[in-house]
């Protein structure tokens, strides 16, 4: 594994952007969801309007060896389309909630997509050949007249170019009442898990027509509902744990041997809260929208609206580290509130070698942590600064006083422009922020 050093021991650079420059973006492009395959070679994306385009990284230039190679397009599919649910007059989005990349087993990938309540499965295979001399058919297609045909030709494969087809090979429905925030493939690679916002589900990869309930939180009356379930992931190498969080910023960690439903968890992960710091917002911000755990399987990562939180398993009453992204929002909740905000669901992931973890902010701010050094950086996705290989330069925002030259007002952030999804190549210091509509790549620089 390269290095994956800490996010101060090198300069970041960019390398790509994706996406439409237009100033007005239309509600369908806008990326919802990135995932790096386990390899790296694969990056996926998906969108609003229902479409997974997948990125293909080329290899780097053999006369340019400091250069890596890019990602270019691999595969565009529509994954979902726009339904209605006549029980319930409702319409089910076609946005893309989640990908999910399985493990490569041959020569084809296979991805789980979802939506609010359809979850898929599609293979993604190259085909270069093509067979030629049917017996039944012409060359063009159409049909021989049977008795027309005098001898017997065997088939051959041609040479073709070069076709890349995705394919739904399963479609896992009709099994949330709610709608799907996440979907985690187990480490048996046989099933997944499926959530919503009060029931887990747990799906084998070949059956389609019954899940598994393994976790339900709805009272008997809804009126008694507290919380809801806000994320969930599988354990990376023991099949029979998972985790999931709630909005009122619990974690609780399950294990499938001790009962079918795991409606008691076997641990509960929570910081008792300040009575000093409590105000109107502080159950709102205090809701875990996102939940990951280390590639050792030793850590857990929890981003709440304001920090981001790294969990020893073997410790329950209080996070290992607590890292700020944007504490000087504090003073600005009522505002955030008001414009809906404070309900932004950031996303958060780990590096490789789980020394260094990255989300997102407002203002296309991005923020790495090294938890080795403890020091932080906030870097931002720009076209401004997207000529090739040129070296993003820290940003600093400030929080009142006198303003230095490089910094930026808290009052002059733009809230529409958040990063909500990013990802880390598995492998190497490359990552993935989608930005409204756009898709930056950036890598460490190579001297």
């Amino acid at each position: 594994m390269a290095g994956v050093a800490g996010v101060n021991d090198f300069q970041w650079c960019f390398s790509q952007v994706k996406g439409a420059i237009d100033e007005d973006v239309a509600e369908a492009d806008i990326i919802s969801t990135v995932e790096f395959n386990h390899s790296g070679e694969l990056l996926a994306t998906g969108d609003k309007g229902g479409r997974v385009v997948i990125f293909q990284h080329e290899q780097e230039c053999k006369n340019r060896p400091n250069l890596r190679g890019e990602y270019n397009v691999y595969s565009t599919f529509q994954s979902h389309e726009p339904e209605f649910d006549y029980l319930k007059s409702l319409e089910i989005e076609e946005k893309i909630n989640k990908i999910r990349w399985l493990p490569q087993q041959n020569s084809a990938h296979f991805l789980l997509s979802t939506n609010d309540k359809t979850i898929k499965l599609w293979k993604i295979g190259e085909r270069d050949k093509r067979a030629e001399g049917y017996n039944l058919k012409d060359e063009d297609g159409r049909l021989r007249d049977p008795f027309r045909i005098t001898s017997l030709r065997v088939p051959v494969l041609m040479p073709m170019d070069l076709m890349v087809e995705a394919s739904p090979r399963r479609v896992f429905a009709n099994a949330h009442t709610y709608h799907i925030n996440s979907i985690s493939v187990n480490s048996d690679h046989q099933t997944y898990l499926s959530a919503d916002d009060l029931r887990i589900n747990l799906w084998h990869l070949e059956i389609t027509d019954r899940s598994f309930n393994i976790v339900d939180i709805k009272p008997a009356n809804m009126e008694e509902l507290t919380e809801v379930i806000t994320a969930a992931e599988c354990h990376p190498n023991q099949c029979n744990v998972f985790v999931y969080s709630s909005s009122k910023g619990t974690i609780r960690l399950c294990d499938m041997r001790t009962a079918a439903l795991c409606d008691s968890h076997t641990k509960f992960f929570e910081e008792p809260e300040d009575p000093s710091s409590r105000s109107f917002f502080s159950e709102i911000i205090s809701s875990i929208s996102d939940v990951k755990f280390s590639h050792s399987g030793r850590y857990m990562m929890t981003r709440d609206y304001l920090s981001v939180k790294v969990w020893d398993l073997n410790m329950e009453n209080r996070p290992v580290e607590t890292y700020q992204v944007h504490e000087y929002l504090r003073s600005k909740l009522c505002s955030l509130y008001e414009n809906d905000c404070i309900f932004d669901k950031f996303e958060c992931c780990w590096n490789g070698s789980d020394s260094a973890i990255m989300t997102g902010s407002y203002n296309n701010f991005f923020r790495m942590f090294d938890r080795n050094t403890r020091k932080d950086i906030t870097l931002e996705a720009s076209r401004e600064s997207s000529k090739p290989r040129a070296t993003l330069k820290p940003r600093k925002v400030s929080t009142g006083g006198k303003r230095k030259k490089d910094e930026i007002s808290v009052d002059s952030l733009d809230f529409n422009k958040k990063i909500l999804h990013t990802a880390w190549h598995p492998k190497e210091n490359v990552i993935a922020v989608a930005a409204t509509n756009n898709l930056y790549i950036f890598q460490d620089k190579i001297n």
